[in-house]
C-alpha cells in the first residue's frame, strides 16, 4: 500500500475508537454535571492523562516545537523541561488538592461559579464567561491549524478538509460523551502520545540529517552557535517558557481537570504521573523541534505566511521515516489536538450554556441544560473552524489566547486558594489588569499590523512577552489593592 493509504486507514481506525467511546459515555452524561464533572470520580492517572493531553496538541508538536527550534536552537528543549517542572509538577502540588477540595465542598462546575462563589460577584461571574468562550475560540483555532499543516504535507490533501475531519472526531466525542468521554479517550490518546513520541524522536534521531544522537548533539549545538542569539532573543525565549509553563495555571479547560479527582491520595499520584507524562511528551516535542537547523538551511521552500508551522511537517516526510510509523506519527498528533479540543470545547459551552444562559434565560434553575450544552459545543466547533482559516501564524494565535486568559484568571485564582484576604474589589483590579495588559499585541495584529515595539519588532509578534507582562500585572495589582484597601465587611465563601 502507498503512504498515504496506510496514513488513511490508521486514522479511520482512530476515529470509529473514539467515536465508539463518545456512544458508549453517553449513557453517563445524562444530566449537566455528569456532563461536564463525571461525577467527581476520576483516578490519578484518568486525570492526569487528561491534565497531559489537553496541555500539549499539534500547537505545540508543530507550531511551538518548529518555531522555537528554528529561532533559537538547542535552546528550543528549555520550554519543554519548563512544562514539565512548571506547568505539571509545580501546578499540581501547588493548585490541584486545594481546587478539588474548594470545587467539591462548594459544587463548583466551572471557573466563574467559583469567581462568583469566592466573591460574591455575579458580574465577575458574567465577565469570566465572555472572556471564556471568545478567548478559547483562537487557542482552539490554532490546534485546527497544526493539524492542518501536518496533514497537508503528509497527504497533500485540502488544508480546509483536514479541519473539517478533525472538527468532526472533536464534536463526536464531546457532543456524545461529555466528561467521561474526554476521560476515557484522554486515557487511550495519552498512551499513543507516550509512544508516539518515543518513537518518533528515535526515528528523527535516526535519520540521515540526524546522524544519530552524539553527532546530532554536536551538530545543532554548532548550529545553535551561528544563529548568534542576542539578549533580546533571550528574552523571547524565556517569554515564551514562561508563558507556557504558568499560563496553563490561569486556563480554565486545565484548570478543570481538578474538579473531578477522587481523593488526596490520587492527586498525590496524579502529581507525578502528570510530571513524567509531561517531560516525555514535551521535552520530546521540543527536542524534535530544535533539530530542525539540521534538515534546512533556510525557510525559502516554505509557505511566507506562518513558514515555521510547516517546518516539523516537512522534517517528518524528509526523515525516511516508514509508512506505518508515519501513520503513528499522525495519530498521535491527531490524538493530541483532539483531546485538547475536546477539553477547550467543553470548558467554554458549559460554562456559557450553566453561567449565562440557564441563569438568565431559564426560570426553572435545576432543568438540564446538557442538550443546550451539546448545541453550543457544536457551535463553537464551528467557529473555532472559522477563525482557524486566517493567516495568523500558530505560535501568535496561541499566545493571544493564552496572555489573556491566564493574564485575566491566574491572580485572583491562585490567591483566593491561599488568602481569605483577597477582596473582590482587589480580584476585580487583578482580572481587569492582566486583561488590558494582554491586548495590545491581538489589537495591533487586528488594525497595527506595522507597528513595532523598537528592538523587539512588531508588537503582533510579541503575545509571550504581554502574556507573562499581564500575569505579573495581575499578581501586583491583587496583592497591592487588598494590602491598600482591604474589605473589613466583605463576605467571602471559605
Amino acid at each position: 500500500m502507498t503512504r498515504e493509504q496506510v496514513i488513511w486507514i490508521t486514522i479511520a481506525v482512530y476515529i470509529v475508537f473514539i467515536a465508539a467511546i463518545g456512544f458508549i459515555s453517553s449513557k453517563k452524561s445524562r444530566n449537566i454535571s455528569e456532563f461536564t464533572v463525571g461525577g467527581r470520580n476520576a483516578g490519578a492517572w484518568m486525570s492526569a492523562f487528561s491534565y497531559g493531553t489537553a496541555y500539549f496538541s499539534a500547537v505545540m508538536f508543530v507550531g511551538y516545537a518548529g518555531g522555537i527550534g528554528w529561532n533559537y536552537g538547542l535552546w528550543g528543549i528549555l520550554p519543554g523541561i519548563g512544562n514539565a517542572l512548571f506547568g505539571a509538577l509545580l501546578a499540581w502540588v501547588v493548585l490541584a488538592k486545594r481546587t478539588r477540595e474548594y470545587t467539591r465542598r462548594h459544587e463548583i462546575k466551572s471557573m466563574p461559579q467559583l469567581f462568583e462563589k469566592r466573591f460574591g460577584s455575579r458580574s465577575m461571574k458574567l465577565f469570566s464567561v465572555i472572556i471564556i468562550f471568545i478567548f478559547l475560540m483562537p487557542y482552539s483555532a490554532s490546534v485546527y491549524k497544526g493539524l492542518t499543516s501536518i496533514c497537508s504535507v503528509l497527504l497533500q490533501v485540502d488544508e480546509r478538509v483536514c479541519m473539517i475531519v478533525i472538527a468532526i472526531a472533536a464534536a463526536v466525542i464531546v457532543i456524545t460523551g461529555g466528561y467521561v468521554a474526554t476521560l476515557k479517550a484522554d486515557f487511550i490518546q495519552g498512551l499513543v502520545m507516550l509512544g508516539g513520541v518515543i518513537a518518533l524522536v528515535l526515528a528523527i534521531v535516526r535519520a540521515e540529517q540526524v546522524g544519530g544522537f552524539s553527532h546530532g548533539i554536536e551538530a545543532i549545538v554548532e548550529k545553535t552557535k551561528e544563529i548568534n542569539l542576542t539578549g533580546i532573543n533571550h528574552i523571547g525565549l524565556w517569554a515564551l517558557v514562561l508563558m507556557t509553563s504558568f499560563g496553563t495555571w490561569g486556563l480554565p479547560q486545565m484548570i478543570h481537570k481538578y474538579y473531578g479527582i477522587k481523593d488526596d491520595k490520587q492527586v498525590k499520584r496524579g502529581t507525578v504521573i502528570s510530571t513524567v507524562f509531561a517531560l516525555i511528551v514535551a521535552g520530546g516535542g521540543y527536542f524534535i523541534g530544535s533539530l530542525s537547523r539540521l534538515f534546512y538551511n533556510d525557510l525559502s521552500g516554505f509557505p511566507k505566511a506562518g513558514a515555521t508551522d510547516y517546518l516539523v511537517p516537512n522534517m517528518l516526510s524528509d526523515a525516511g521515516l516508514s509508512n506505518v510509523l508515519l501513520g503513528i506519527v499522525l495519530v498521535l498528533l491527531i490524538a493530541a489536538s483532539v483531546s485538547t479540543l475536546a477539553a477547550i470545547t467543553l470548558t467554554a459551552s458549559s460554562t456559557l450554556s450553566m453561567d449565562f444562559i440557564q441563569e438568565r434565560f431559564y426560570k426553572d434553575k435545576k432543568k438540564n441544560i446538557a442538550l443546550m450544552t451539546k448545541f453550543l459545543c457544536l457551535v463553537f466547533v464551528v467557529l473555532s473552524y472559522i477563525i482557524a482559516n486566517s493567516n495568523t501564524p500558530i505560535l501568535d494565535m496561541m499566545s493571544y489566547s493564552w496572555g489573556i486568559l491566564s493574564g485575566s484568571f491566574l491572580a485572583p485564582y491562585l490567591i483566593s486558594l491561599y488568602s481569605k484576604k483577597i477582596t473582590k474589589t482587589a480580584a476585580w483590579a487583578g482580572m481587569l489588569g492582566g486583561f488590558i495588559t494582554a491586548t495590545p499585541p491581538l489589537f495591533a495584529k487586528l488594525f497595527m499590523p506595522t507597528v513595532k515595539l523598537g528592538e523587539f519588532g512588531e508588537l503582533w509578534r510579541l503575545g509571550p512577552h504581554f502574556a507573562c507582562l499581564a500575569m505579573i500585572v495581575s499578581i501586583i495589582l491583587c496583592l497591592a489593592v487588598t494590602y491598600i484597601a482591604p474589605a473589613k465587611q466583605e463576605q467571602v465563601a471559605a
